[in-house]
């Protein structure tokens, strides 16, 4: 079940975030388990996933979206980005946009299987090498 983020979920989902995102924005998600932002959550009898979206209709820019490591290559990503392109275009956004490290080979393969493509190059983007910008129409 895909659902909109609630406070109570914010350890869970804290937990996830540092388990799995190399640069977290943690000051983004308390805001936006408080809306806006807009944080989804994939839930499966506790957060398993969330996305973290930042909106500027008509784009919507997706900040975080990460899965927790120990269930990472079940389909569960899949289902979240899956739920979260749906939530977005029935709330009339037209383009997503993300960014992720330019060599993260998994990632990139991933997001390209969902018909993002490369926008932009981002020298430097992260404290520890290069980034990408991918956009999606909707």
């Amino acid at each position: 079940m895909i659902r909109e983020g609630r406070p109570e979920d914010e350890a869970r989902i804290r937990a996830i975030q540092t388990e799995a995102l190399d640069e977290p924005w943690p000051e983004l998600l308390g805001v936006g388990l408080n809306g806006p932002p807009l944080v989804l959550v994939l839930d499966i009898g506790e957060p398993l996933g969330y996305a973290l979206v930042v909106p500027d209709r008509p784009v919507a820019y997706v900040a975080e979206f990460a899965i927790a490591p120990e269930k990472q290559g079940q389909g569960l990503g899949t289902a979240l980005m899956d739920g979260l392109l749906d939530r977005l275009r029935a709330g009339g956004f037209e383009t997503v946009r993300l960014t992720a490290r330019a060599d993260d080979e998994r990632a990139r393969s991933f997001y390209d299987g969902f018909g993002f493509s490369v926008a932009d190059e981002l020298p430097g983007h992260y404290d520890d090498g290069d980034g990408v910008l991918l956009v999606r129409e909707l």
